[in-house]
Protein backbone atom coordinates (compact mmCIF):
# COMPACT_ATOMS: atom_id res chain seq x y z
CA UNK A 1 0.00 0.00 0.00
CA UNK A 2 1.43 3.47 -0.65
CA UNK A 3 1.59 5.71 2.11
CA UNK A 4 2.35 9.59 1.73
CA UNK A 5 2.22 12.93 3.74
CA UNK A 6 -0.70 15.20 3.34
CA UNK A 7 0.42 18.99 3.67
CA UNK A 8 -2.86 21.73 3.75
CA UNK A 9 -5.00 20.61 0.92
CA UNK A 10 -1.94 18.49 -1.17
CA UNK A 11 -1.29 14.93 -0.66
CA UNK A 12 2.50 13.53 -1.54
CA UNK A 13 2.66 9.95 -2.31
CA UNK A 14 6.30 8.62 -0.98
CA UNK A 15 5.52 5.32 -1.97
CA UNK A 16 5.16 2.00 -0.27
CA UNK A 17 5.11 1.92 3.57
CA UNK A 18 8.60 -0.31 3.75
CA UNK A 19 10.76 2.49 1.20
CA UNK A 20 9.45 5.19 3.73
CA UNK A 21 10.51 2.96 6.93
CA UNK A 22 13.98 2.02 5.13
CA UNK A 23 14.00 6.12 5.03
CA UNK A 24 14.11 6.34 8.70
CA UNK A 25 15.56 3.02 9.29
CA UNK A 26 18.81 4.68 7.09
CA UNK A 27 18.94 7.97 8.76
CA UNK A 28 19.00 6.28 12.19
CA UNK A 29 21.29 3.68 11.54
CA UNK A 30 23.82 5.53 9.52
CA UNK A 31 23.42 9.11 10.96
CA UNK A 32 22.23 8.96 14.30
CA UNK A 33 24.38 5.28 15.37
CA UNK A 34 20.95 3.43 15.33
CA UNK A 35 19.25 5.91 18.34
CA UNK A 36 16.32 6.49 16.82
CA UNK A 37 15.84 10.47 17.06
CA UNK A 38 18.94 11.14 18.84
CA UNK A 39 20.32 13.67 16.18
CA UNK A 40 16.84 14.24 14.28
CA UNK A 41 14.04 14.54 17.44
CA UNK A 42 11.73 16.62 15.07
CA UNK A 43 11.76 13.72 11.88
CA UNK A 44 12.55 10.46 13.73
CA UNK A 45 9.99 10.82 16.38
CA UNK A 46 7.51 13.68 15.39
CA UNK A 47 6.54 13.11 11.68
CA UNK A 48 7.61 9.40 12.14
CA UNK A 49 4.61 8.89 14.22
CA UNK A 50 2.07 10.39 11.75
CA UNK A 51 2.03 14.30 12.75
CA UNK A 52 4.38 17.28 12.30
CA UNK A 53 2.74 20.32 13.93
CA UNK A 54 3.41 23.53 12.00
CA UNK A 55 5.06 24.97 14.78
CA UNK A 56 7.85 22.30 13.88
CA UNK A 57 8.13 22.74 10.32
CA UNK A 58 11.42 25.35 10.37
CA UNK A 59 12.86 22.38 12.18
CA UNK A 60 11.71 19.88 10.28
CA UNK A 61 13.22 21.27 7.34
CA UNK A 62 16.49 22.45 8.97
CA UNK A 63 17.21 18.75 10.06
CA UNK A 64 16.00 17.23 6.47
CA UNK A 65 18.57 19.44 4.89
CA UNK A 66 21.11 18.09 7.22
CA UNK A 67 20.25 14.35 6.41
CA UNK A 68 20.25 15.13 3.10
CA UNK A 69 23.81 16.56 3.38
CA UNK A 70 25.03 13.58 5.70
CA UNK A 71 23.19 11.00 2.90
CA UNK A 72 25.29 12.28 0.23
CA UNK A 73 27.94 10.80 1.80
CA UNK A 74 26.59 7.35 1.82
CA UNK A 75 26.51 5.17 -1.13
CA UNK A 76 22.65 2.96 -2.44
CA UNK A 77 24.55 0.01 -0.51
CA UNK A 78 24.13 1.53 2.91
CA UNK A 79 20.75 1.32 3.01
CA UNK A 80 18.97 -0.13 5.79
CA UNK A 81 15.63 -1.96 4.75
CA UNK A 82 14.64 -2.21 8.92
CA UNK A 83 16.62 -1.08 11.62
CA UNK A 84 14.77 -3.91 13.81
CA UNK A 85 15.77 -6.53 11.20
CA UNK A 86 18.91 -5.60 9.86
CA UNK A 87 18.94 -8.75 7.78
CA UNK A 88 16.40 -7.49 6.12
CA UNK A 89 17.28 -6.16 2.41
CA UNK A 90 15.68 -3.77 0.26
CA UNK A 91 13.65 -5.46 -3.09
CA UNK A 92 16.59 -4.79 -5.31
CA UNK A 93 19.19 -7.16 -2.67
CA UNK A 94 23.04 -6.08 -4.15
CA UNK A 95 21.55 -5.65 -7.37
CA UNK A 96 21.48 -1.69 -7.27
CA UNK A 97 20.13 -0.35 -10.73
CA UNK A 98 22.13 3.07 -12.10
CA UNK A 99 19.19 4.70 -12.32
CA UNK A 100 18.90 4.70 -8.72
CA UNK A 101 20.01 8.03 -7.30
CA UNK A 102 20.52 8.26 -3.49
CA UNK A 103 19.17 11.87 -3.52
CA UNK A 104 15.73 11.88 -5.24
CA UNK A 105 13.29 10.50 -2.67
CA UNK A 106 14.59 12.77 -0.09
CA UNK A 107 15.37 15.77 -2.57
CA UNK A 108 11.53 15.45 -3.05
CA UNK A 109 10.51 14.86 0.21
CA UNK A 110 12.99 18.28 1.59
CA UNK A 111 11.18 20.32 -1.42
CA UNK A 112 7.65 19.55 -0.56
CA UNK A 113 8.16 20.93 3.25
CA UNK A 114 10.20 23.95 1.50
CA UNK A 115 6.95 24.34 -0.61
CA UNK A 116 4.59 24.10 2.30
CA UNK A 117 6.78 26.54 4.65
CA UNK A 118 6.67 29.73 1.69
CA UNK A 119 3.09 29.27 1.81
CA UNK A 120 2.21 28.90 5.25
Amino acid sequence: MAVGFKVAFFYYQIGHGDFLHSFFSTVSYNLENGKWGSRFPTIMNELYQGTLDKDNVETAIEELKKIQLELQAFSPDKVVWDIDDLSNQPPWGKNISNDITRNFRINNFINMWLIYANNK
